[in-house]
Formats: C-alpha cells, structure tokens, sequence
C-alpha cells in the first residue's frame, strides 16, 4: 500500500511517499530540475552506540501536512528499535529552500552518540565546494575545491564560526545548492562523491557528544538548510527573504536600523570615562548618530575587569562615579537609545560568582572553561534575572552580548542536569531559552550577537537575537570581504560593522591605520571607509569630538544619506553581488561592488568600491533589471549619470571610472 504527499511552493515541489510503513523522500524539484537521485528512505540518522538508524528502520505512525503563513510543513511521526522522532520539513513560499530537523524521544534510556539532521544524495556530478573558512579578523575567508573525494566540514572548538563558517555552496551545471547548518556550538556537514552524485549529511557534530536519553527526555537536533537556485545570489536573496520574513525576531528598534556609535577600538577601557562618553554623546546627537553602547569596561576593578566576567553589579565608580543610569539618562536626553555591552557566559577566574554559586562554572575533567554552564536550570535562571536587571536599572535599548572563549567540547560535569557528553549542546539550548525569555519580557530591547567579533555567526543564533556583529577589525578590504561572504546566508539588516574604526591598541592588524586627523587622507579614501560600514547596519568606533571640521561635516553627510537613502534598500533590498569576493590579502578581485534590488522593483542601489591595484575603469553590470525599460541613474548626492535601459545596464554595464580607494553610490530608478 502506497501513500503520496507533496509540499510545494511555486519554486519546489518536495514530495513523500509512505509504502509499507515506511516514510521515503520520493522528488527534490526545484525550478524544474529534479535534484534527487532514486528515491530515499534515509533521509536523516541517528546512531545508538554504534548501531545506526534512519527512516528505513522506522515505521510511520502518523503524519500531518500543514500550511499557515506562508509555510507548508510536515511533521512524520516514526517509531522503532525504542526511538520516536519527529521528522520536521518546512518549504517557504516563493522560495526553493528547504528546512529540516527532527525530535528525538526513547522508551527507555538509550545512549545517543551521533545525529545527522539530514542524510541526502543529489544526482550529477563535477561540483565544486565553495566554503568559508573563518578566525579572528578572518571571517569569511574563502575555500574552493572540486569535489571530487570526501571533504568534511566541521567546528570542534565550541563556536559555530571559529574554523568555518556552517555554510556552504555547490556549484554544478545545473545551478547551485546552499546549505547551512543552524548551530551555534559544534557541528559537521560530510560530502562523500558517488558514481551518480553526492551524499551530503549533516548536523550536531558527534566529536566527543554523547546525550543518554530516558523516558521522557526529548532531543531536538539541529536545523539544516538547504536552498536551490541558478546562482549564489539566487540562494542568498531566498536565505535572506526567509530570515527577514521568518526566522529572525524584529522590534521597532531593530527595524529602525540606529546609526550606533560605540567607544571600544578608540578608546577601549584604559581612554574611557564618564566625562570622555559624555563628550562623545553630545557630539554623536550633533552628527545625527541614534545610538550610542557603552562597550567593555563599565564595570569590575581598573585592569580586572576581564577577571571579573560574571560580577555585573560590579561597576567601576574610579571610571563612572555618577554610575551607568545617569550616562543612560545623558544619552536618552539627547534623544538617541543606549546601548550596553555585557557578555552574559563569560566567568573571570576571579568572579566572585565561582564561590557564590560553585555550580555555575562549566568544567572539563575539574578544570575551569570560563563560562556559566547554561545547561544548569539555576544559571540559566541567574543569567536571566542578571539581564534583566540589567535592562531595568540602566534602561538598556540595546544589549550587545559577546562571548570571547573557545568551550571546545564543553562542561562534562554531571550536576548540572546534562550528561558527560552533552555538556555543550545543554548550554546552547539553554542559552537560547535565556534569549527568547528576554526578548519576551522586554520586546522592546534590541539584541546583537557578538563573539570575538564574527565567531559565533550561524542561523539559530539569528533566530534568538536581532542582529550579528560580523568582525571587530574593520579597514576597506576587509569589510567588503566580510560582507560579500556573510551575505551568502544573512540579509543585510542583519549584518552590523563597523566603518573604519580609530584603533587605541598598538596590537592591531598591520592595515588598521585609519587616523581621521591624517593629513594625508583624503576625502575620497574617507567616504570609502565609511561607504563600506554602511552596507548594513551601519555602525562606528571613533573619537567623535577630537574629529577635523571637515571629517566631522563630511560623516554628518554620510549619516544623513544613509537615514535618508541607504538604509531603506538595507532594510528591505535583495542583495546581489556585481563582482567578486575581494580578499583583505590584497588578492582577488580589486573593484567590489553590491545592488540592491527593492521588493517591489521599482528602485535600485549600487556601491562601488575600487581597491588598491584596480584598474582605473571598470563597467560595472547590473542585474534583476526590466530590458525594455528605461531608468534614470544618478549619484545619491546629485550627480547625473543620465539614463539607460535595463538590457544596456545588464549587458554594457554602468562604467564608472574612479581613484584608488574611491567609491560611488548611485540611485538605479
């Protein structure tokens, strides 16, 4: 006896068949290519000690196809050798991107060492692998190779983008397929090439995992993604209208897009006081800036503060006498929202919280990670109650949570309420819990995802905060390399960096030199620096009162068109790419430019960037355009670029010719 079901959107058409009990992914169409193989009874797995299992071994129980929102999902419920899952599939409309995860329960404790959320061969062959691989100031920094033997992905050291990013690309003649693993700890993807195609698995990363689950326990794998298109930013633009639309939680202020000031590269802790952000408020409400976050520093001890992760009532009266609400107060006063900077899992090895509350510090084997193991119900309840507290007594609009370690495998120790092995994958849910709890007490607070800069950048993460901040340096080439790569997985408005930041520290790269009071710097270098932060949430780092007149006048400018202009197509605009993926090396591609496609079509932004070593002239060609069209192009501060039809813009191109380390920003419409 057979049973057929189809979810479909008007891109896909993903369709089930249930025959003899057993549940089988029967077609994978995606703009009319099938992608599938032969039919497939696997689909995902899950391995008990080392005995292995998938939908095959399963019988189905039940199933329901449901559709609201805009979302068709199935939910299979199977069962067997003492397992029950629900097997999870969940199609977008106008999309060819497909979602998937299941929910593991046991009759009686059985010992779980691996899962693999999803377990999928595609036909043909001849891919090439386009992945990222990512560390400090390295974010985004791209791998290419033929796929021609098994290539493994993965992270083990703790952070979701510490070592690559879970993202992927396969390029093949019948388009491209990209994927993403929507973990914020550990996890694997696994390409094994076939005489007939490509066996991808994916998911939690079984290095070091074991979860024992009882009667009663639940085990919620992690989310993986794949999307089908006919080009990267074919699968970009449906990862981004997804994520907007679906994924990523929104407020007033996360929508509004605040042009941030924070204080932390120019002057870090040792430069800060009350006195030196007050002189910064002041001068960021004359320049139009609407937030201002006051990073690392406001509390603990002078020189300890890193020690004293953990202590948040602590704050540094020497640097604040007047305490942090009265600096909140100042900036609220002069109409902008305040931001604060805390890294909530962070545990100093001189906290006073490891002797207050010895079973909040995650361990390994005894020894100290120097985090809070959210895996504990009572730290989860601590954290929570801290923030809060936080939010109330400063009112906080905006809390930037960073996370500067690697927990590696992390906590084994058993009283917590996880096991040995499931230490980390126990914090990370517990963890997301503690976002969700208080985005729902406080809907109104903005939550940026940091860590080390861009080392925790995943699609789960994006699901429990507002937006990610995507890597601490911040000079030209660097920016725009980070930018193109993130934009592979997150919308735009979801990306926060930072322009050409002044750097306190002498211990920064090699080509973090910008200095505003340079005499050598030029206005057109200037408005490159800070056009390449302004690519998403636009963000900076400066000594806003020590500014020249005429840097002060000429940033004034540049927020004024990004409120005016920019931010909407941020906002709302389809990314593509028009060049490739400059490298910070100085290698790769030496112009670098983005359009924005409004939803509606109507209007279209182009960036420009020419590089160091680009050649003086380049045409640029547009893309997503009306042929027979005719649009009026100009410079979004007048200057005439006259008019074009859609088919010349797209096939001659736009030529623009610049100087080195120039930019444009030009009005498509």
């Amino acid at each position: 006896m057979k049973t057929e079901f189809t979810l479909e959107t008007a891109r896909m058409v993903v369709s089930f068949e249930v025959v003899d009990g057993h549940l089988r992914l029967r077609q994978i169409r995606a703009d009319g290519r099938d992608w599938l193989g032969d039919r497939q009874s696997g689909m995902f797995a899950i391995y008990v000690g080392d005995q292995r299992y998938d939908a095959g071994d399963l019988v189905v129980d039940d199933y329901t196809v449901e559709a609201a929102d805009g979302v068709q999902r199935l939910v299979a419920l199977l069962s067997g050798h003492g397992l029950h899952v629900e097997h999870h599939v969940c199609v977008y409309e106008d999309t060819a991107l497909i979602e998937q995860w299941q929910v593991i329960r046991t009759d009686a404790p059985l010992s779980v060492t691996r899962v693999d959320s999803v377990v999928l061969t595609i036909t043909g062959g001849g891919y090439d692998l386009l992945h990222f691989e990512s560390d400090w100031g390295q974010e985004f920094e791209p791998a290419r190779a033929a796929l021609s033997e098994a290539i493994t992905l993965e992270t083990r050291l703790g952070r979701a983008s510490k070592g690559q990013h879970p993202y992927f690309a396969l390029f093949g003649d019948g388009g491209v397929i990209a994927g993403a693993v929507a973990w914020s700890g550990n996890w694997c993807v696994r390409f094994e090439p076939l005489d007939a195609g490509v066996r991808i698995s994916s998911g939690l990363h079984d290095w070091a995992f074991e979860t024992v689950l009882s009667a009663g326990d639940r085990l919620e794998t992690p989310r993986v993604i794949f999307a089908f298109g006919d080009s990267l930013d074919d699968t970009a633009q449906q990862f981004a209208r997804v994520g907007r639309r679906w994924w990523i939680p929104h407020n007033d202020l996360s929508r509004a897009l605040p042009v941030e000031w924070n204080h932390w590269w120019s002057y870090e802790d040792v430069d800060l006081d009350e006195a030196v952000f007050r002189a910064n408020v002041k001068a960021a409400a004359e320049l139009g800036i609407e937030l201002c976050t006051l990073d690392a520093g406001w509390f603990g001890a002078e020189g300890a503060w890193h020690d004293l992760r953990g202590d948040w009532e602590l704050v540094n009266r020497t640097r604040f006498p007047s305490g942090i609400r009265a600096v909140a107060d100042d900036v609220h006063a002069h109409g902008m929202n305040f931001g604060l900077w805390c890294e909530i899992e962070g545990l100093g090895k001189r906290a006073a919280l490891n002797a207050q509350h010895p079973d909040f510090p995650a361990l390994r084997d005894g020894e100290a990670l120097g985090y809070v193991c959210f895996g504990n119900p009572a730290a989860e309840q601590w954290a929570f109650e801290t923030l809060s507290r936080l939010i109330r007594e400063y009112d906080t609009d905006w809390i930037k949570l960073d996370f500067n370690l690697e927990p590696f495998a992390g906590c084994n120790r058993t009283d917590h309420g996880h096991g040995a092995g499931d230490g980390l994958y126990a914090h990370y849910r517990g963890y997301y819990r503690l976002l969700d709890r208080i985005r729902a007490a406080f809907p109104e607070v903005v939550l940026e995802n940091c860590a080390s800069g861009g080392l925790r950048i995943d699609l789960e993460m994006l699901r429990h905060t507002h937006l990610t901040f995507l890597s601490d340096p911040d000079w030209l080439t660097h920016d725009l390399q980070v930018f193109w790569g993130a934009t592979t997985m997150l919308p735009a408005d979801a990306c926060l960096h930072w322009s050409a930041s002044e750097w306190r520290s002498a211990s920064h790269p090699p080509e973090q030199t910008f200095n505003p009071r340079d005499t050598a710097l030029t206005v057109q270098q200037f408005d490159s620096f800070t056009r390449a932060g302004m690519l998403g949430a636009f963000g900076m780092s400066q000594k806003l009162p020590d500014l020249p007149e005429w840097v002060r006048e000429r940033l004034a400018d540049h927020i004024r068109i990004y409120k005016a202009v920019v931010r909407r197509f941020v906002r709302e605009g389809a990314v593509y790419r028009l060049t490739d993926q400059p490298r910070r090396s100085g290698e790769g591609e030496r112009w670098c430019a983005f359009q924005y496609r409004l939803r509606d079509e109507s209007e279209h932004l182009v960036m420009v960037f020419r590089l160091t070593g680009g050649e003086a002239q380049r045409m640029i060609m547009l893309k997503g355009l009306s042929a027979a069209r005719v649009y009026q192009i100009a410079g979004v501060e007048g200057k005439p670029y006259g008019s074009m039809t859609g088919l010349a813009l797209m096939d001659a191109g736009l030529t623009l010719a610049l100087r080195e380390e120039e930019s444009a920003v030009v009005r498509v419409w």
